[in-house]
């Protein structure tokens, strides 16, 4: 834990260049580039990656070449980070009004205004709360502290920037080969089908015949979802690919087996593979959104009191910011007298939003109130929560599937029903969930900076420049994604914004399939009281596809065997940490380079509608030899190298590991 009395690396009385073009311009380039591939990877495996560490890392080695301070690398990296948190917020919410049906696709303006409420009162809400928790509070901020110790190792000349750039090279040029829309040469995945034998059971005086099977699919050849297992651990990547053997090996085989008429389909021609599939996606589904919901409550009980505690300083913090006098350069936040009235012009322009969504001006009303409340108290939560668990583990979903509800209920009682109720609805959880997700990582980057002696005020307006930018262009990178890859097929599942859809749809439309949704709720009761560990990954894992949930627990294990391999080793604290943010960068390279190629290959696609050669130059690159999967098999060995065997090496070098 770092005292907050401690002296910061940059000292108060220390002045040098801050907040300066150069490193606005690389933070807000960063916050786009990242944002766009945590959007694919988010909606793609559930999960975004905290952009703080390549962020930092990237930071450090574009900006030494132009002789960066620290605190400017400080400042790009606070600016950047931003993206991730916004886009977080932003794919967990958004897709819901495609998959709902609110939207037959993305709605820039509309989408661009959600995240840009959301993510300025995200920042307006953390200015009033930064002393309370940053400060005075005695916080571990682990993720922040693990940030701040690469900035000082990296102000020895080590910065370990080449991993993240030769890694994103290696897995963008992978991605190119194996993507639908580049030069598909590698099929990254297949599938095989186990049938059972019939089995005749007598049945309430007649024999009734079952049958059915398993369809097992190989992980998939994909370097950005093995780091993701990698950055996450092997706990955290086989929990999650429990919920996959759950879904996939037992819920979808159970259902085929137990419903003879779904059975005879398969004899009729459908091929298991499709029937499965089906299953799956109409009847498994919503089986998991159900234990999601009571799961996402359950984990937020079970931080009850860190909440509560977060609510009560948030609260007695409101009386005591705007009399604070501060004096050292690193205590001055943006002026308080300033930020109020900037919260009621955001409150303002989300009454417009919401009606413009519901057509109610009541409804409206209601909503912006709901909104600027919660919007507040899980701002303080969330921020609360990542000094206590680090950014990565910051349940916002959670959060917003809270103010979803309320927002649904209020919207119900007051009559403002069909497409118009679920489009409100889930604009209040799209705003709450922004809000809540550049909260939390703007209390992490502001406590990076006060380790490092940074100035509060000038990275709060790195924070909200980040904000604006990345607002009004990553949009685009979503809409370009669904164009591509199509938001909740199996390609771009997007399982926290499936749950928003079906939950506002259910209690504002009416088209909940509740059976489905009930057992599932029991199925989450039945984990709790086993004590099984994170029912809501569990429930993400029945939600996602098994080749996806397979690819992260690879990299979970390729993590376990380097921790294994250290063990053996008798490796030093220090070799281990070496080791290990070795293969975090490498693997951050890999998860933003997959990404990034996927999301300029749905650009391509989307920009051939309006400049067709384009797509003629595709299909002249496009070879006309079948996609391997034997070639796919390539990336499983070389990643064990890259992540396991090449660490090892690099552990005992000083620094980040390069020579």
């Amino acid at each position: 834990m770092t005292d907050h009395k401690e002296t910061p690396y940059v000292p108060a009385s220390t002045s040098m260049a801050e907040l300066t073009f150069k490193a606005l311009f690389l933070g807000v380039l960063m916050a786009i580039v990242l944002g766009a591939a945590n959007a694919y990877i988010g909606m793609k495996a559930g999960l975004t990656v905290a952009a703080t560490f390549p962020a930092a890392v990237v930071a450090m080695a574009a900006l030494r070449p132009f002789r960066g301070t620290v605190l400017e690398e400080n400042i790009a990296r606070t600016t950047a980070s931003v993206g991730e948190a916004l886009v977080a917020g932003a794919i967990f919410t958004l897709p819901a009004f495609i998959i709902a049906g609110a939207w037959e696709t993305l709605h820039y303006w509309e989408s661009t205004f959600i995240m840009l409420i959301g993510g300025l009162l995200g920042v307006l809400f953390i200015i009033v709360l930064r002393r309370t928790l940053v400060v005075e509070a005695d916080l571990p901020f682990p993720e922040s502290v693990a940030a701040s110790e690469i900035v000082k190792a990296g102000q020895k000349g080590d910065t370990g920037a080449k991993y993240v750039f030769i890694a994103m090279a290696l897995a963008g040029l992978w991605e190119l080969f194996k993507n639908s829309n580049g030069i598909q040469l590698v099929r990254e995945r297949t599938d095989a089908v186990f049938e059972f034998s019939r089995s005749t059971i007598e049945m309430l005086g007649g024999k009734i015949e079952y049958a059915g099977g398993l369809l097992v699919a190989t992980p998939s050849a994909s370097p950005a979802l093995i780091g993701v297992g990698f950055i996450v651990g092997l706990r955290v990547s086989a929990v999650l690919f429990a919920g996959a053997v759950m879904g996939w090996l037992v819920f979808v085989p159970l259902a085929v087996f137990l419903n003879p008429a779904l059975t005879e389909s398969v004899g009729a021609g459908v091929p298991f593979a499709d029937l499965a599939g089906e299953v799956w996606s109409k009847q498994i589904r919503p089986l998991a959104v159900g234990t999601m919901i009571v799961a996402a409550f359950y984990t937020l009980y079970s931080l009850k009191d860190a909440l509560f505690r977060g609510i009560r300083k948030a609260m007695g913090d409101i009386g005591s910011a705007a009399g604070r006098e501060a004096v050292e350069r690193t205590e001055i936040d943006l002026p308080f007298k300033r930020i109020l009235p900037a919260i009621g012009v955001m409150a303002v322009a989300t009454f417009f939003l919401y009606y413009f969504f519901t057509g109610s001006l009541g409804g409206a009303v209601v909503l912006t109130v709901v909104m600027v409340i919660l919007g507040f108290l899980f701002a303080a939560v969330a921020g609360y929560l990542v000094g206590l668990i680090g950014s990565s583990n910051n349940p916002i979903s959670g959060l917003t599937l809270s103010a979803l509800l309320i927002a649904a209920v209020l919207m119900v009682a007051m009559g403002v029903v069909s497409m118009q109720g679920v489009a409100g609805v889930l604009g209040v959880a799209g705003v709450v969930c922004c809000t809540a997700g550049v909260a939390g990582d703007m209390m992490q980057d502001l406590k990076v900076g006060h380790i490092l002696g940074g100035t509060p005020w000038r990275m709060q307006v790195g924070e909200i420049v980040g904000v604006i930018v990345a607002s009004f262009v990553l949009a685009f990178a979503i809409m370009a994604l669904h164009k591509a890859y199509v938001i909740g097929s199996a390609e771009l599942p997007a399982p926290q914004a499936g749950l928003m859809a079906l939950m506002a749809t259910g209690i504002v439309g009416g088209q909940m399939a509740w059976p489905l949704v009930i057992v599932g709720m029991l199925l989450a009761v039945a984990l709790i009281l086993v004590k099984a560990p994170s029912p809501m990954l569990i429930a993400v894992g029945m939600y996602l596809p098994f080749y996806s949930t397979g690819a992260i627990f690879v990299g979970g294990l390729i993590r376990g065997m380097l921790e294994r391999r250290l063990q053996r080793a008798q490796a030093s604290e220090e070799e281990r940490l070496r080791a290990t943010n070795v293969g975090v960068l490498l693997s951050s390279g890999f998860i933003a380079g997959e990404s990034l190629m996927a999301v300029l290959l749905a650009f391509l696609l989307m920009g051939g509608d309006f400049l067709p050669f384009l797509l003629r130059v595709k299909a002249s690159l496009t070879p006309e030899m079948a996609p391997s999967f034997l070639l796919g098999l390539i990336v499983f060995p070389a990643l064990v190298y890259a992540l396991v065997w090449f660490p090892i090496r690099r552990m005992r070098v000083g620094g980040m590991g390069v020579e």
